[in-house]
């Protein structure tokens, strides 16, 4: 009996045992199901937050495309007044010196009338006094023949003269006149200049408060150090492209001769304060491949040798650009300009104006961002600049 009662305890306590085992198992099942859904919840919710920021930077993007783009527009329309005030600052200056030089025209035949006019009554007086004398009994008297000639001979050269003076007279007044009209139409343009400059400005002063509005929106679509070097770049890489296509257009004119020659001898296109170096840092691993100076905006930009306009236009990143060609495999930039003073294919000579000082292209600070390449090397200019 005393056996059989312990197997039957035995028998029990493995039952329990099992059941508490089977309990256990549930248990943990349970826990894993409960564990896998909270780890599936957790993977969702991190693949909602990665689609929703792709979708952000999808967005900011493409909000920078169009802030940028609307930038260039903002760029172009300053460019195109900028321009027109520059040619009209050119035409007032030519106007003012026709209206100078009319002027002393002017004077100088007005002076001229008034010693004409005395000449005149002096002749005058002079006949009316002589012409007491009846010239037709002087050709009647025959007793003193010679000297009768000699007084008809006297009269004969006063009258030539002041036929002389007269017509002189007549020409002076006519060219006075001529004159007086020339310098009343040039007084009448200028006014017309001076009207046209005062729009111009106007409308530079609009146009320069979209493009920091614009600039301002630009701002708010902060990029991370990344992005910002993702940005920079592709920008590199775009002006290199466009200067790989200009290369294959170029067709050297036989008097350029590049700058192989002209180290320490060129001067720089403005007279600026140095803000980026060639060389130094950019942003990440990138570097300057050219020169950033300092300088107000409208001062004049001038090539630093003789050579042919390859680009002239707006450049993402580099805003109004101008590159020119010297000569085997030479070539020159010239970025962030206010406007630009020449076209593609111009010929230009050493120290002319092909630009002014701007800040296009998203620039905060008005300057010039100038680089000198070499078959598409881009190369110090402090080597050629002095």
């Amino acid at each position: 009996m005393r056996y059989q009662a312990i197997l039957f305890i035995k028998k029990i306590s493995s039952l329990i045992f099992l059941s508490c085992l089977l309990v256990s198992f549930a248990s943990l099942a349970n826990n894993n199901e409960k564990a896998k859904a909270k780890n599936n919840a957790q993977l969702s919710s991190v693949q909602r937050a990665i689609a929703k920021q792709e979708s952000n930077i999808f967005n900011t993007n493409q909000t920078r495309e169009k802030l940028e783009q609307k930038l260039k527009l903002n760029d172009l329309a300053i460019a195109k007044t900028a321009k027109a005030i520059n040619s009209t600052e050119q035409q007032l200056k030519v106007t003012h010196r026709k209206i100078t030089k009319l002027s002393k025209e002017k004077q100088q035949l007005t002076a001229q009338k008034r010693r004409q006019e005395r000449l005149l009554a002096k002749q005058l007086r002079s006949a009316y006094t002589t012409g007491q004398h009846d010239y037709l009994k002087l050709l009647l008297n025959q007793d003193q023949s010679e000297k009768i000639q000699r007084t008809i001979s006297y009269y004969q050269y006063l009258n030539k003269a002041r036929i002389k003076e007269i017509d002189n007279f007549q020409t002076t007044i006519t060219a006075l006149l001529e004159v007086s009209s020339m310098h009343q139409e040039q007084v009448t343009q200028l006014e017309i200049l001076k009207k046209s400059q005062h729009q111009q400005q106007a409308r530079l002063s609009d146009n320069k408060i979209k493009r920091k509005k614009t600039l301002t929106a630009l701002k708010k679509k902060i990029l991370s150090n990344k992005q910002q070097l993702a940005k920079l770049k592709a920008e590199e890489a775009n002006l290199a492209a466009a200067l790989r296509k200009l290369e294959a257009l170029i067709q050297t004119e036989r008097d350029l001769l590049g700058l192989s020659k002209l180290k320490r001898k060129l001067s720089w296109p403005i007279k600026g304060r140095l803000l980026h170096s060639f060389g130094s840092k950019k942003q990440g691993y990138l570097k300057w491949k050219g020169v950033l100076l300092s300088a107000p905006i409208g001062r004049q930009v001038s090539t630093i040798h003789n050579g042919t306009i390859l680009f002239s236009g707006w450049l993402k990143g580099y805003g109004l650009l101008t590159v020119i060609d010297h000569g085997n495999g030479y070539m020159s930039l010239y970025a962030h300009n206010q406007t630009l003073l020449k076209s593609v294919g111009d010929r230009v000579e050493t120290g002319e104006p092909i630009a002014l000082v701007g800040q296009s292209g998203g620039q905060e600070q008005a300057g010039l961002y100038f680089e000198i390449r070499h078959k598409g090397k881009a190369v110090n200019p402090k080597l050629w600049c002095k």
